[in-house]
């Protein structure tokens, strides 16, 4: 998959030794505090302009080789129970190895993000939509008129699919990145999802889908309101609903359709994210909520009540639930030996969250891309919550979506898609 044309690769300037070089600098040598108010406009600048390592021994970022995310991008759910390394591995949230340092961030120019900016290269604030190494944006694809919701790439499919608030999906060429069809639903698209040959999309009242290979074209009826939240698991497919329901249905072969199943009810608001890992359903809620539910019976399992806002997104890796929320937070479950999932990290942001995303660099590491209300994206990596990068946006991001050959795809409040990629680069400085 190859989107020609589009940008070069877009670097950000550190600066300074980091990581084992900062180590070993010398120990007197200081943060430059203009640096740090993003003002510095000294080249070369005396001080560091990055953060001193933290004190203290090191520790290792896991146990064992490299995390890998497999076809679902490592995320099979937190089904395992405690182990005899549950305590070492349970400790590696938010710590930093030897060589890891968190990296001040540098001020996006307002004025660049207008178009207006007169310094060019000599304005000390960021010119760029991204920051840090080992990863480039291709390419733009413009044409929706509102924010876009979801990003889908059908297996055995060379389009891409995105879904916006203006009503419409767009079918994007992989090979050229041209838009070659807009399909206008008549009412706002609230989610967007793949599975197989199939999409799926969310839509006020009812869920569309659309076979790729077949041009089959359903529509599921029985949510009431907008429907926020799509999931696919085995043969069933759940939907998360505006008056706090979740619906499933069950593929049926013979007819080639979709039969009505199940109604999950338990929360108060409505459901706006929901995540498959391992034999469970995960669904967060405005109620401030996260149901844990169990795909066999499909009987609540458990309720999760330590978000304090709406929450916005769920994410399974390895044997941790991740959850995101506008409270400012991401938590880090895992199952005890009782099965129950407990709270393992708590992650601080100064803005309130919007959707996670999971996605392994070129080396197979595990990186976690959080979209926040600040109009921004981070980049950590997992397990230990150290910065890789942010990628920036004229409006918030509210869709990320991981595609083949270390593609990644956002989508923003002005109906704006920028494709991504890792680039070699991450391999010698992650």
């Amino acid at each position: 998959m190859d989107f020609d044309g589009g940008h070069k690769r877009v670097f950000s300037r550190l600066g300074g030794p980091s990581g084992a070089a900062a180590a070993a600098a010398d120990k007197n040598q200081r943060v430059c505090s203009f640096w740090k108010s993003g003002k510095c406009n000294r080249f070369p600048c005396p001080f560091l302009h990055s953060e001193l390592p933290a004190p203290g021994p090191a520790t290792a970022n896991g146990s064992g080789g490299a995390k890998r995310f497999a076809e679902d991008r490592g995320f099979s759910g937190p089904t395992s129970r405690r182990g005899p390394n549950f305590n070492s591995h349970n400790n590696n949230w938010g710590r930093m190895g030897a060589n890891k340092v968190v990296r001040k961030t540098e001020k996006l120019c307002n004025y660049f993000v207008q178009g207006s900016c007169n310094y060019g290269d000599k304005c000390k604030f960021l010119h760029s939509w991204s920051l840090g190494e080992g990863f480039s944006m291709l390419t733009q694809l413009e044409g929706h008129q509102k924010v876009v919701i979801g990003i889908a790439l059908p297996s055995g499919s060379d389009k891409l699919y995105t879904g916006s608030k203006d009503e419409t999906v767009r079918v994007w060429d992989c090979a050229s990145g041209q838009c070659v069809g807009a399909v206008n639903l008549g009412g706002e698209v609230g989610c967007i999802i793949s599975e197989g040959p199939w999409l799926f999309v969310g839509m006020p009242n009812f869920v569309k889908a659309w076979n790729t290979q077949t041009n089959a074209d359903l529509s599921l009826s029985g949510p009431v309101g907008q429907v926020y939240a799509l999931a696919v698991c085995n043969d069933l497919l759940f939907a998360g609903t505006q008056d706090g329901t979740i619906l499933a249905w069950k593929f049926n072969v013979a007819n080639n359709c979709f039969e009505p199943a199940a109604c999950l009810k338990g929360h108060t608001l409505a459901v706006v994210s929901l995540v498959v890992g391992g034999n469970r359903l995960y669904s967060g809620s405005m109620d401030h909520s996260i149901r844990v539910w169990s795909l066999e019976t499909l009987q609540r399992l458990q309720t999760l009540t330590e978000h304090t806002s709406v929450v916005m997104s769920l994410l399974c890796w390895e044997q941790f639930l991740l959850s995101c929320s506008l409270d400012q937070t991401i938590k880090v479950w895992m199952a005890a030996e009782s099965g129950n999932l407990e709270l393992t990290y708590t992650h601080n942001e100064e803005h309130g969250l919007l959707t996670l995303c999971g996605t392994p660099d070129l080396e197979g590491k595990p990186v976690l891309l959080c979209a926040c209300n600040d109009n921004s994206v981070r980049l950590y990596d997992l397990p230990s919550f150290s910065e890789r990068g942010k990628i920036f946006a004229k409006q918030e991001i509210r869709a990320i979506e991981v595609g083949p050959g270390g593609l990644f795809f956002t989508g923003d409040g002005t109906g704006q898609v920028r494709v991504w990629k890792w680039s070699v680069e991450s391999a010698t400085t992650s």
